[in-house]
């Protein structure tokens, strides 16, 4: 029998996964379990299904077929399935910055009531970098020429994406030389399943630089356009005191939990809650008020920006469902799973999907769009204060943590002084030997929140800076780190730079769409050094990842010159070509690798190796590890 300790390290998720099995209601623990043994020809990416002369599969052990019925072997097998969850991914996050700067132009032309320009002055820097004159133009205006253009980047007409020139010119040149440079968002995207199609490109090799170059589409181009269109919408995150875990859910009001990753319908839902006729409506109806709490990326949007704050991160939404005390979950997409329909109807909770890309079994379909947002909203926030009555028995198991969210490249900059150059300083005398960007998802495969919160406290206790960004925030907050008194915990010299900027060691920058942050930081820091990012003492890290997106995050961390270290290994294991290359081999084609590493113990010491050798290279202090 396993224990609940043994499927999660929270208090509010061991008590409420206690309260599913009383209720009988059933977790995504339940479901992966009955799914042992899983398909070992998967998980070793020798399964093909990429047409219908098979599926096919490849026997690891030399006993069975060693090619599918078109001659595919194990390493083109292995590559197009990698490749191909490359491209779902990159499709994911740069079509959701698609739906953003739809937005923005329908902003532009006066179609999206409720919506605005919140920060002219970020609309106005962007645009320059888009080549375009801002100079005596009207906001408005400019915002309908900036979307018109972005959309040029999800074409073909240009040599590159446009943000890509953000990018170290020594990193640039690097893409130029390998060929790996994006020349457009949906482009890459579009030839990577191409490439993939049976009898086109069955270089395992050239498959894989596609891949990379298909992931930098996303990472230099629709995720960093859906963060900075973001920013010009709803305003640059700065920091702001929030609350984190199941008892952020409030048993005497109205509990609205908005999920998924597209801020445009979280934002409305934060108006209507916070209008006084709400609120009236949910006094009249016997409540203290409205309580809006977000789970996954939608929260940490609305937490970066209003402090809004945070449920549970991805393995947390069934259970929080299981309290009893939310009367409604608004969805938009992605990292929804489709059980969250059944498991609300055990209880009162209306489920509600919002986007015209997807839908759930069990759910309503109230469909947002730029030009009824504003009165949807209004809507169903009158529908989930009217469900008020219609609770039965509330469980809420623990009290909520405190945090601070909201750390954005300007708040960051800004509390530096303006300049990268003290953080620079403070690398260079060792008082920070590192940083490292830990992001990603949560699995079952891995006890929940378990690699995320030991790897960050093995980090910051040797003086590594810690950044994080999707539900690793939300685990590290839980855990105590993203208060002002978490620099107890941390080594002596992050210590005192963090005492003296009045900063935790882990600071959290956004939702996973916002690991672009991240780049746009160790950037600077590079241009600042005049090195290449793959000479800086930073990491990247996913020690829980389970979707397509983190495969593609990790991809674009790596081809930036960012080793990074994962949890669960990829399907890849079936050829040890493919291995090899993206464990070994990338360090000679980008200056940087992937590692696998479950133990979050190992994964510590495996990333301080790296970076106190990166400090060695940069002829800086370092120690051996």
């Amino acid at each position: 029998m396993t224990t609940y300790e043994e499927l999660t390290i929270t208090e509010d998720g061991q008590k409420l996964l206690k309260k599913a099995e009383e209720d009988q209601v059933e977790t995504v623990w339940d479901r992966h379990q009955a799914q042992q043994p899983q398909c070992g020809y998967c998980d070793m990416g020798l399964s093909c299904r990429i047409c219908v002369m098979g599926p096919c599969r490849v026997d690891p052990f030399g006993e069975g077929p060693q090619k599918g019925v078109c001659g595919a072997d194990a390493d083109i097998i292995v590559a197009r399935n990698l490749c191909r969850m490359v491209a779902a991914g990159a499709s994911s996050h740069s079509d959701h910055g698609r739906d953003l700067v739809e937005v923005l132009a329908a902003v532009a032309k006066g179609n999206a009531p409720g919506y605005s320009i919140r920060d002219e002055e970020k609309l106005r820097q962007v645009a320059v970098e888009y080549g375009i004159d801002p100079e005596g133009k009207d906001a408005l205006p400019l915002a309908g020429e900036l979307a018109w253009t972005m959309m040029e980047d999800y074409g073909m007409r240009q040599e590159e994406i446009t943000l890509v020139k953000r990018a170290p010119e020594k990193r640039r040149e690097l893409w130029k030389k390998v060929g790996i440079t994006p020349r457009g968002i949906d482009r890459e995207t579009s030839e990577m399943m191409h490439r993939t199609h049976m009898g086109v490109d069955n270089d395992w090799v050239s498959l894989l630089l596609q891949a990379l170059r298909n992931s930098l589409s996303d990472g230099w181009g629709g995720s960093m356009i859906a963060t900075e269109i973001s920013d010009i919408l709803f305003g640059i995150p700065s920091p702001k005191p929030t609350m984190v875990n199941a008892g952020v859910l409030k048993e005497d009001q109205v509990n609205i939990i908005v999920h998924g990753h597209n801020p445009v319908v979280s934002e409305m839902i934060l108006e209507a809650c916070e209008s006084p006729e709400m609120i009236a409506l949910a006094e009249e109806k016997g409540a203290k008020g409205i309580n809006l709490a977000g789970v996954c990326c939608t929260g940490n949007e609305l937490l970066m920006r209003h402090g809004v704050p945070m449920a549970g991160n991805h393995l947390m939404t069934e259970l929080i469902l299981s309290t009893g005390a939310v009367e409604m979950m608004l969805v938009d997409y992605q990292c929804i799973m489709p059980s969250l329909g059944t498991v609300a109807a055990c209880y009162h909770t209306k489920m509600i999907s919002t986007s015209d890309k997807a839908r759930f079994p069990g759910m309503e379909h109230r469909e947002f769009h730029a030009d009824n947002a504003q009165k949807m909203a209004g809507e169903l926030v009158k529908e989930a204060i009217e469900n008020f009555s219609q609770r039965g028995n509330v469980y809420i198991p623990v009290e909520p943590v405190p945090a601070i969210g909201g750390f954005s490249v300007e708040t960051i900059v800004g509390a530096l002084g303006g300049t990268p150059e003290p953080l620079i300083e403070a690398i260079k005398a060792g008082k920070i030997r590192g940083a490292v960007g830990i992001v990603g998802c949560n699995n079952p495969k891995i006890k929940h929140d378990h690699g995320h919160v030991t790897l960050t406290k093995r980090l910051i206790e040797n003086d590594v800076l810690v950044v994080d960004t999707g539900c690793v925030s939300v685990a590290n907050a839980k855990a105590g780190f993203k208060v002002p008194a978490a620099i107890e915990m941390a080594g002596p010299g992050l210590k005192e730079v963090c005492g003296s900027l009045g900063i935790p060691p882990v600071l959290h920058l956004g939702s996973c769409v916002d690991n672009v942050r991240i780049l746009v930081l160790i950037s600077a820091l590079a241009d600042a050094l005049n090195v290449d990012i793959s000479d800086l003492p930073v990491a990247g890290s996913a020690p829980e990842w389970y979707s397509e997106k983190a495969v593609t995050i990790g991809a674009y961390f790596v081809a930036s010159g960012v080793t990074t270290v994962l949890g669960p290994m990829p399907p890849i294991t079936g050829s040890m070509n493919v291995v090899n290359l993206l464990t070994e081999g990338l360090n000679d084609v980008v200056g940087a690798t992937f590692a696998v590493e479950p133990d979050p113990e190992k994964a510590a010491l495996l990333i301080r190796r790296h970076i106190e050798e990166k400090r060695k290279a940069l002829g800086l202090a370092y120690v051996e590890v």
